[in-house]
């Protein structure tokens, strides 16, 4: 399974309203660390699946979400549950990093 598409417009029904987690990794095409991690977050997409929902936003095409939550440097990866923020990880850190920060919060 390929990590979900978050944007300005579906971030509310995709993330906020969502009855699971949400990883969220904020990145941009001309990112050389998001390149290093975005084989992690696909990894943890199929690892996940069902039962932590994982996706990536542009923060070019999607600066609401991007000012909105303070992501200044990228990659961040933001863990949501029940509509709040519950871990921050910036920048690109070790697959079992992220998978210690998933199960804290499920």
């Amino acid at each position: 399974m390929k990590p979900l598409t978050f944007t300005d417009e579906n971030f509310d029904t995709e993330v906020l309203k969502a009855d699971k987690p949400v990883l969220i990794d904020f990145w941009a095409v001309w990112c050389g660390p998001c390149r290093m991690i975005a084989p992690i977050v696909e990894e943890l997409a199929n690892e996940y699946e069902g039962k932590v929902k994982i996706g990536k936003l542009d923060v070019d095409e999607n600066q609401g979400v991007s000012i909105k939550y303070g992501v200044r440097s990228i990659p961040t990866l933001l863990i949501f549950k029940d509509g709040k923020v519950k871990d921050t990880v910036i920048g690109a850190v070790p697959k079992s990093h992220l998978v210690q920060r998933l199960k804290a919060v499920l």
